[in-house]
């Protein structure tokens, strides 16, 4: 949630769907109002504000003074919810895949980590948290079907995470 729009609550949700929603039918969501502890909220309405913001309408913030408490607050869907409404080119969509470097495979893609140049993967390499570049250079293929992301990694790499 990124701000309160107007007197009666509704927010602004900033989002990396990869395609302009409405979340349409979205019954729940889930706030981190502490670190690793998710809560759930009831979702009254949304609406398109623009290509990567809706507005939030939740059950329970009435005022834009109860609404400013969970301003700043990660947002979270169901795995079911995510995969109704993210778009399969959005990078977040690889959330759940495994990358491969060549035939090896390195783990299961924890999280997805945009930023303007490039985008980076979180693993779980031997026990360590790995981040992996992707960009024109290291990126091979997406395959859907098998839910695979294959890359070519630089020599040396994954020496720095062991």
């Amino acid at each position: 949630m990124v701000a309160v729009h107007g007197l009666q609550g509704e927010l602004v949700l900033l989002h990396r769907l990869g395609r302009k929603t409405a979340l349409r039918g979205l019954k729940t969501l889930f706030l981190e109002e502490r670190k690793d502890e998710m809560l759930p909220w009831f979702v009254e309405g949304t609406r398109v504000k623009g290509n990567e913001e809706i507005f939030v309408k939740l059950e329970g913030l009435d005022t834009k003074e109860a609404a400013r408490r969970v301003v700043q607050k990660e947002v979270w869907l169901r795995e079911s919810d995510f995969v109704q409404f993210a778009g399969q080119a959005a990078p977040i969509s690889m959330v759940g895949f495994h990358l491969f470097d060549g035939e090896r495979d390195l783990g299961e893609i924890l999280e997805v980590i945009e930023q303007p140049h490039q985008v980076l993967c979180r693993i779980d390499l031997e026990g360590k948290e790995a981040l992996i570049p992707m960009h024109e250079q290291t990126l091979r293929k997406v395959d859907q079907q098998k839910r695979e992301v294959h890359v070519e990694l630089p020599d040396g790499l994954l020496d720095v995470y062991r």
